[in-house]
């Protein structure tokens, strides 16, 4: 049960924090001899201080582990009973809110930060990562090959801490690096939050010690995964919640079963969960939603400074009102130093962003942008059709791009004509969906469909370390493979998109079936949908029976 409670009111905040490429001619690399160091996202574990498992996102079931079935039941009827008797009843919410936050805070444990933003009870990652990273900041790795990989300097960091803090440990590592190889010069090359911490190094360090810069998959110029989920921007989409599942179970990230995927596409073709939504927000949303995302970001990991750089500069003041409350509110008391850490990260490196961007060319910092899509955003978002990688818009992840207005659409012809009239045709992908034009950076922007956010490809880590290493600035045009790539996930290869190949999706995409405008419309979908589930539920039925 505890698990169920749990799954149900953290899914918006739990996944949200919750790997050949050739030139056409001989490139001289003199870049080679430029260290790399790399910079993972979120995600590795994290032990006590003694070192003690805690956490690791790839294993979130660990959390409901130890837990009897009276301990379960309890926590169940500590958040029911408040929700029941007083919020139902005569509109009184704060000992819900309370409750729910407290219950679901026990499954995070010291796995939060303090109210300062501050790690409990010495929890780090690993005791070999810091050794690690004590090891390279003291050996030349080029070793017996020559030259430097991208693996060769790795930078272990917690994730979960302040990106300028991270920034402080970085430029420590950086002058190591530079001190042990005799560079003048390092290439950073980032992923996800990793880019937090790059960016956050820029604006409190400068770039003299930078030769090249690569980004892959990031949101730290906005992930609606994020942002929109803690800024109140709510709507409910079943055929949205469907494909976001289809996603998941296909990735293999979450397991649903025929007869589960049966009933939710019932539910949608059918406009129950439609209808659900508009009735919780018709009577109750607008009276909780506020304390409960509160509750819950506080409960889990918006107490990590590492999440907030994912917020867009717009949802900023309305995030932070949100999750600590009004301007003198107990709990902006409470949080005042974590929110301290906050609002300096987001003044010092979220808004000037576009300062700091443009500052690598001003810079000749040899720039590489790698941008995904191909998925569903999150489902309850505002943002949830998107041209997005799960988590953030290719729009905020390339820095500008132009995308159709929804996964439903392409750019409209008259549009496309336009841009092929202005010479800039060859930046229209194949599927019509993006205009890599109105990127910052248009030449070095690479787009992946079919790579999610946090798939790291071959081919990604060989663009990166290439340009981020080569003694010119790189461009899509120095590349066997086009501007537009296209990842197949079983044989973990990458092939030049085409109007043939660029329909990756796991899902079907049907604007007229997903949302009928009339009942002629809902009809024959419905009765599909109806046969798909009678079928499924015949199976399971078989199935339990055959178990005995």
């Amino acid at each position: 049960m505890k698990r169920i409670l749990s799954v149900a009111l953290t899914l918006v905040l739990l996944l949200s924090c919750i790997t050949p490429a050739f030139a056409q001619e001989p490139l001289t690399l003199a870049g080679s001899q430029i260290p790399v160091i790399l910079l993972g996202g979120d995600g590795e574990p994290i032990y006590d201080g003694e070192g003690n498992f805690l956490f690791d996102i790839d294993n979130l079931g660990k959390l409901f582990q130890g837990s009897d079935r009276k301990e379960l039941l309890q926590s169940v009827a500590n958040v029911l009973q408040p929700f029941l008797l007083e919020g139902l009843t005569v509109g009184k919410w704060d000992n819900y809110y309370d409750a729910l936050e407290k219950e679901i805070a026990e499954l995070f444990g010291d796995v939060r930060l303090d109210e300062n933003g501050n790690p409990r009870i010495g929890s780090d990652i690993s005791k070999e990562r810091r050794e690690t990273n004590a090891y390279n900041m003291a050996n030349d790795n080029k070793g017996d090959k020559g030259y430097y990989s991208i693996q060769d300097y790795h930078f272990w960091y917690d994730w979960r801490l302040d990106p300028m803090e991270n920034a402080d440990q970085l430029a420590a590592y950086i002058n190591a690096v530079k001190t042990v190889t005799g560079a003048d010069k390092v290439s950073l090359c980032g992923r996800c939050v990793g880019n937090n911490v790059m960016l956050a190094y820029l604006a409190k360090y400068g770039f003299d010690s930078i030769y090249g810069f690569g980004i892959d998959g990031t949101s730290s110029n906005g992930g609606e995964f994020i942002s929109d989920a803690i800024s109140g921007k709510f709507k409910l989409d079943g055929a949205a919640v469907e494909r976001f599942m289809i996603d998941y179970d296909t990735l293999g990230m979450m397991d649903f079963s025929d007869f589960i995927m049966a009933t939710v596409d019932l539910l949608v073709k059918s406009g129950a969960m439609d209808g659900l939504s508009k009735a919780v927000r018709a009577t109750i949303y607008d009276k909780v939603a506020v304390g409960v995302t509160g509750a819950l970001a506080r409960s889990t990991f918006f107490t990590m400074p590492c999440y907030w750089g994912f917020v867009k500069a717009e949802d900023y003041d309305t995030a932070i009102r949100y999750v600590f409350g009004e301007e003198g509110s107990e709990k902006r008391t409470q949080y005042a130093g974590l929110i301290e850490k906050l609002d300096r990260y987001h003044e010092q490196v979220v808004l000037q962003i576009p300062t700091i961007m443009k500052t690598l060319r001003e810079k000749d910092i040899k720039t590489a942008i790698i941008s995904k899509y191909g998925f569903q955003i999150l489902p309850i978002c505002e943002s949830r059709n998107v041209i997005s990688d799960q988590y953030a818009s290719v729009t905020n992840s390339s820095f500008g791009a132009t995308t159709a207005d929804s996964i439903y659409e392409t750019l409209s012809d008259e549009y496309i004509a336009q841009r092929v009239a202005e010479g800039n045709g060859k930046y229209i992908s194949p599927d019509k969906q993006i205009d890599a034009s109105t990127c910052l950076y248009p030449d070095y922007t690479w787009f992946t469909k079919g790579a999610r956010h946090g798939e790291w490809t071959t081919t990604e880590n060989e663009i990166m370390y290439t340009v981020t290493t080569a003694d010119r600035q790189l461009t899509v045009d120095d590349f066997d493979l086009t501007q537009f790539m296209v990842y197949d996930k079983p044989t973990k290869t990458m092939s030049p998109m085409t109007e043939e190949n660029c329909h990756t999706e796991y899902w079907t995409l049907d604007a007229t079936a997903d949302h009928p405008s009339n009942i002629f419309q809902r009809i024959l979908p419905f009765f599909r949908s109806l046969k798909n589930w009678l079928q499924a539920a015949f199976a399971a039925i078989k199935a339990r029976i055959a178990k005995g």
